[in-house]
């Protein structure tokens, strides 16, 4: 027998029921706009956090000496690396929540407004010449690269062109020549900026997302040879680089205080680091006798302080990064996923085996920064931002078979 008191107090009961459950679903909710789809989101995720970390960790170590050398704090490059951290690492986590058509339908717009900016930095005052290369864009107390957002641009352009010649891939006149002749326009604005290295870079990650897209291989390799003649042909048509190239080609011949003084540097603080290093902090190299040694130098810092150990734990952390973009372009089920994977791929360890390669004197100085650990805030932006792209392929991994659990 139900009483008054009963039914006085069921729509409370009721009331609070619909609470419950509402906040019940709100942290469900919740839980769900934070979860990641897939293992590889996490592996990705994580070890981007930690080489960010790690690399500030070495920028502080590598900096402070030349920060208060300029007259400012010696916790200045750390600290402005640190602010571009603090806002790329956002960027990354929200750029890998939007979903794959938003990126095919604004391809086009992005790799136009790029390219205007790079036109900017070549053809008006606008432009800011750093050691030879013109290759940033000043605009009040505001520099820097818009060679960095073209790589992100292009590498998306090919995704979204890649995906609609899906089925004519392999016909030589419909998928990499249009591919070829629109890509060239970005990499010869790079290159009137005298910026080598970064053409390069831009070069085998365009050919690293039409391989990874299912162009055939033959068809490539004539592109790299072609690419590779023109490569040669530029490297000695500027009097700098014939200089840094026979430098490298003659070592025994090189002027230590001339162009062979910055690998030279390079190479004696590795040796001086031995197997465990001389401690974090440590190095002799930094106190002004090594050039960029927080940038396209830093590698030589971090085997002289952690000797050859934290050399290794480098070289460990990019085979980690290329394995985990591997699964990822082995699991993407688009063209667009795969092809853009495949270009942040080759970009960040083709630029890492570059910039490695320079300090142990294995390629002649082309002034690319080591990605993710240098200094250089446009750099670890854009390239925080390639990586939260990939990191929206990830999530979108296990998002079927999700759905299917649900019916």
């Amino acid at each position: 027998m139900t009483t008054q008191a009963d039914r006085s107090n069921a729509p409370r009961f009721a009331a609070g029921g619909r609470a419950g459950g509402a906040m019940h679903s709100a942290r469900i909710s919740l839980g769900r706009a934070f979860e990641a789809e897939s293992a590889n989101y996490f592996l990705l995720l994580g070890l981007t956090l930690f080489m960010v970390a790690f690399g500030l960790l070495m920028v502080l170590s590598s900096s402070y000496v030349s920060s208060h050398a300029d007259g400012s704090s010696f916790f200045a490059k750390f600290m402005n690396q640190g602010l571009y951290a603090i806002i790329g690492v956002p960027i990354m986590l929200v750029v890998s929540r939007i979903p794959q058509k938003f990126w095919q339908r604004t391809a086009w717009l992005a790799l136009l407004g790029a390219s205007l900016l790079q036109v900017l930095v070549v053809f008006t005052p606008l432009g800011y010449g750093i050691n030879n290369n013109t290759n940033w864009l000043k605009i009040g107390p505001i520099l820097f690269q818009p060679s960095e957002l073209i790589k992100i641009a292009l590498v998306l352009w090919l995704g979204m062109f890649l995906t609609r010649k899906e089925t004519r891939l392999r016909k030589f006149g419909q998928a990499l020549v249009p591919a070829l002749l629109i890509s060239i326009v970005p990499l010869f604005l790079i290159m009137k900026g005298n910026d080598l290295g970064t053409t390069m870079i831009v070069g085998l990650m365009l050919i690293g997302a039409l391989f990874f897209a299912g162009v055939p291989l033959w068809q490539l390799l004539v592109t790299g040879v072609a690419a590779g003649g023109a490569a040669f042909v530029l490297a000695f048509s500027s009097a700098n680089r014939t200089h840094r190239i026979m430098a490298f080609l003659h070592p025994e011949a090189a002027d230590p205080n001339g162009d062979g003084y910055q690998v030279l540097q390079g190479q004696w603080g590795m040796a001086n680091g031995g197997v465990f290093g001389v401690g974090l902090g440590n190095s002799q190299s930094k106190w002004n006798w090594l050039p960029a040694s927080s940038t396209d130098f830093i590698f030589s810092i971090t085997a002289e302080e952690l000797g050859l150990i934290g050399a290794v734990l480098v070289l460990l952390l990019f085979v980690a990064l290329a394995f985990v973009l591997l699964r990822i372009i082995r699991s993407a089920k688009t063209v667009f996923a795969r092809a853009v994977t495949g270009g942040v791929l080759v970009w960040i360890i083709g630029q890492a085996v570059i910039n490695i390669a320079v300090v142990v004197g294995l390629f002649p100085v082309l002034g690319v920064p080591l990605p993710l650990i240098s200094s250089g805030g446009t750099a670890l932006i854009s390239t925080l931002a390639a990586l939260g792209i990939v990191l929206s392929f990830a999530r979108a991994e296990g998002q079927p078979a999700r759905a299917t659990v649900k019916q």
